[in-house]
């Protein structure tokens, strides 16, 4: 039942939001936020950590196709949950400077997305995932396609089309499966789990699920959507994309595309491993070159998602769970840059790091949390993105010493594009743009703290988040070498 309130409170919610005008609907959805977050931390606090699903629930849905409305949380869902219900207050908190039209129909959005997202993260049946994955998709069509920037509607068509060519992959290949599974027909995750499939068939099964998840992280060369996109979308949008909503594509292939076609993975897990390797190059290289701050920080994340991909696919022990502690502080990390990058923006009028200079100087609080962001970003020790990106790239090592080799110069890269635009924009002497820019309002310094507060916390006390997703990943691990 709790499962169920998790995934159904944003969406009831957000009926509610609708019929509030004005900065009521802001507030009425902040403080539905703050309930799911809420009942996503009592969920923590009664999880007993060990292998099984718990707060299960499992009603007939289409009950003579044998399609259960199965939904439940183990460890490696807790984390997506948590990490969810902890930002989506966030978001919603970080546009109190913007005043939107329609902002009955924006804050809905952002909460029916947060109850696509639970649901796709506890789903438990093949179609029910699939469900959530397309209700998911629709909110953050409207929030890019109403809310966005110059060029919106051609960008976020061209996203919309690659994530529903996407999807209709994967729809094909779960109503294979299902009509794989013996006696009457199942689409539980357990059924699929237990197929017997020859190496031809799982072969090809592999591409029609990778596609779809390839897509939506975004791995190389399937990310050409997301710059644009992210660039455009208003920065709620952004950071929902970027925070949680890639989370849906790794989240997909762990549970969905691994266990599933096992042998379909060993087939072609090397090229995959060089598919992300290139991208993670290729999204720090094209990084360095930007002049936008928020391009730079969206190819940023394409060079990450690349070292999560390639840890998934080493289908080792450190890989999987590199990549669970990744998917948690990458979503803190790259909340908090685009967060920043939209104050900036708001005080400055652009994003242009040629443009900035000397903002340290008027800034204590803005430059020491964006200076901690940066260095979780960069992988710094004690930072969150240090304990993932070891991990990762220690499980890629394990697998193949070269590709870990070239794999870690997503430190040294990454260093370089985020320092480098660090000391052009917050170093320097002021100018006429930056000579009257003031420090963070109350608003902005109750966002940026618990971000900051999760970068020391996953840092320091990673076993916090792993000894959660451990037993989970470890049985996951067996049934994808059985």
């Amino acid at each position: 039942m709790l499962t169920a309130l998790i995934i159904l409170w944003p969406a009831l919610a957000a009926l509610l939001v609708l019929l509030v005008k004005g900065d009521g609907a802001r507030k009425i959805a902040f403080g539905a936020a703050l309930v799911e977050l809420v009942l996503g931390v009592w969920a923590w606090i009664n999880f007993v950590p060990n292998a099984s699903t718990q707060f299960l629930l499992n009603e007939p849905w289409i009950a003579n196709a044998g399609i259960m409305f199965k939904v439940g949380i183990d460890g490696i869902s807790l984390l997506m949950v948590l990490l969810t219900v902890f930002l989506v207050p966030l978001i919603i908190l970080s546009t109190a400077k913007h005043r939107y039209e329609k902002p009955s129909s924006f804050y809905a959005l952002i909460l029916f997305m947060q109850t696509g997202l639970l649901g796709v993260f506890t789903a438990l049946d093949a179609f029910v995932f699939y469900f959530f994955w397309e209700v998911a998709l629709i909110p953050i069509y409207f929030i890019a396609g109403m809310w966005g920037g110059e060029n919106r509607v051609r960008v976020t068509f061209k996203f919309f089309i690659y994530t529903v060519f996407g999807s209709l992959f994967m729809l094909a290949a779960f109503v294979y499966l299902y009509f794989q599974t013996p006696g009457t027909h199942s689409s539980e995750e357990v059924a699929f789990y237990q197929l017997v499939l020859d190496a031809g068939t799982q072969s090809w099964l592999f591409w029609f699920l990778f596609i779809a998840f390839a897509i939506k992280m975004p791995v190389f060369p399937f990310h050409t959507w997301q710059p644009d996109t992210y660039t455009t979308a208003p920065a709620a949008g952004t950071m929902l994309l970027s925070g949680i909503m890639l989370k849906m594509g790794i989240y997909g292939a762990l549970r969905w595309l691994l266990p599933v076609v096992p042998l379909g993975v060993s087939q072609w897990a090397n090229v995959v491993l060089v598919l992300a390797i290139i991208g993670i190059i290729y999204g720090a290289i094209i990084a360095i070159r930007q002049q936008d701050m928020k391009r730079l920080v969206a190819f940023s994340s394409i060079s990450h998602v690349g070292l999560i991909a390639a840890g998934l696919f080493t289908l080792n022990h450190h890989g999987l769970q590199g990549a669970m502690i990744q998917m948690l502080s990458h979503g803190v990390n790259v909340v908090g840059m685009f967060f920043i990058i939209d104050i900036i923006q708001s005080r400055t009028g652009t994003r242009e790091i040629a443009a900035m200079g000397g903002i340290t100087q008027n800034t204590p609080f803005l430059s020491v949390t964006f200076l901690v962001l940066l260095l979780g970003t960069v992988a710094l020790p004690l930072t969150n993105g240090f304990v993932g990106e070891f991990l990762l790239l220690m499980g890629v090592y394990q697998y193949n010493a070269w590709m870990g080799a070239v794999a870690g110069l997503t430190i040294i890269l990454g260093a370089v594009y985020m320092l480098r635009m660090f000391q052009r924009v917050m170093f320097g002497e002021k100018n006429e743009i930056t000579q009257g820019f003031t420090d963070l309002t109350f608003n902005e310094k109750a966002v940026l703290v618990p971000l900051v507060v999760m970068v020391f916390w996953i840092g320091l006390h990673p076993n916090t988040f792993l000894t959660i997703s451990e037993p989970a990943v470890l049985k996951l691990l067996d049934v994808i070498k059985r």
